[in-house]
């Protein structure tokens, strides 16, 4: 669901950037307003929760790969407006430094997962918890609907993204420029994996973390309006983090690329162009990456990409050390942001 540059034209690129601008803007002033030094701590915590959630790798229908997101439970914790900030924040650091999802594309990420999905699963919440009791099963469902509403709307809007560029963007021959697979090609392949594995794993974490939260923080939970936390994570949240990122290793057990994040070389090599039209209801592959998607490509090499350091020889240690940065990353940059905004008020 991290769609790399050279899949969607520049101008479509440009178009979610200004769609995404106004809604981190809105965000950051919304964040501001309700107590943001208070809020930073809890946004540091799933911005990094995200980051780790989307390193883990699950198999999907086709031979593809997919991941859950985090968006549904920190949707309701922090509420949409903090949420999207947090998960934008993850998206982000995912594009500069480790090359998932691209810098051109990174607007449509972020409003795709952060944005849409944030709102998705807030309202979701909002609208299945409607009078129930604190303590009602209801409120754990209402988590686990939120969770998978929110993954399989993102799934839905990059599916669009993808399918639209070539009705639109073709060569002189008649060939796609950018993201090759038409709308019925592109919705039916990435929805089969999102309403299903995916959607099922965003929906079991949201629900399982929810019911975690309830009993043991239940200042964090209930708060399914954009009003900050009054709470602080405490150590035994940011020791689940840390035990989730010693455990990212697993994510790289599922084998294969999710659909529509191929390199410009795998359209060349013929057991690759198998394997994505096997994931692309068998229909054929270009024999050779398109144009515009192969120059896009190029414009951005993160320095460690796919999670693999190159001076680390050993898969499973450089993707441990990956995310080690990753979340270290956040935390500094939310640092930052804290002493920033203190001094600001005083």
């Amino acid at each position: 669901m991290h769609i790399p540059d050279g899949y969607l034209s520049p101008s479509t690129c440009a178009v979610m950037y200004a769609a995404s601008a106004p809604c981190w803007w809105a965000a950051l002033r919304q964040t501001r307003k309700k107590l943001f030094g208070k809020t930073l701590p809890l946004l540091s915590l799933f911005a990094a929760f995200s980051f780790v959630t989307m390193m883990f790798n699950l198999p999907l229908p086709g031979g593809t790969t997919g991941h859950a997101v985090g968006v549904g439970i920190a949707a309701i914790v922090l509420g949409p407006w903090a949420s999207l900030l947090a998960i934008s924040l993850a998206l982000t650091i995912q594009a500069l430094f480790f090359g998932d999802g691209g810098i051109t594309t990174l607007g449509a990420n972020c409003f795709n997962m952060a944005i849409a999905g944030s709102f998705a699963a807030w309202g979701i919440y909002r609208l299945a918890s409607l009078g129930a009791a604190a303590d009602s099963r209801r409120r754990v469902v209402a988590a686990a609907l939120a969770g998978y509403g929110a993954i399989n709307v993102s799934a839905l809007l990059a599916a669009i993204e993808f399918g639209i560029q070539p009705m639109l963007f073709r060569d002189a021959t008649g060939a796609p420029l950018y993201a090759p697979y038409p709308l019925g090609i592109a919705i039916p392949a990435m929805m089969a994996g999102h309403l299903t594995v995916a959607g099922l794993a965003e929906a079991v974490m949201s629900a399982g973390l929810f019911s975690y939260l309830r009993r043991n923080e239940p200042g964090l939970v209930g708060m399914g309006s954009a009003a900050a936390p009054a709470t602080r994570p405490t150590r035994a949240l940011w020791g689940a983090l840390a035990l989730a990122l010693l455990l990212t290793p697993l994510g790289i057990l599922a084998s294969g690329a999710a659909w529509g994040e191929w390199a410009p070389k795998d359209f060349a090599d013929t057991a690759t162009r198998a394997q994505i039209a096997a994931a692309s209801g068998q229909a054929s592959a270009p024999v050779a990456a398109p144009t515009g998607l192969e120059k896009m490509a190029a414009l951005w090499t993160a320095p460690m990409p796919a999670y693999a350091p190159r001076f680390v020889k050993s898969a499973s240690f450089g993707y441990l050390l990956s995310a080690m940065f990753g979340v270290g990353l956040i935390v500094a940059v939310m640092w930052l942001a804290e002493r920033v905004t203190r001094k600001s008020e005083r």
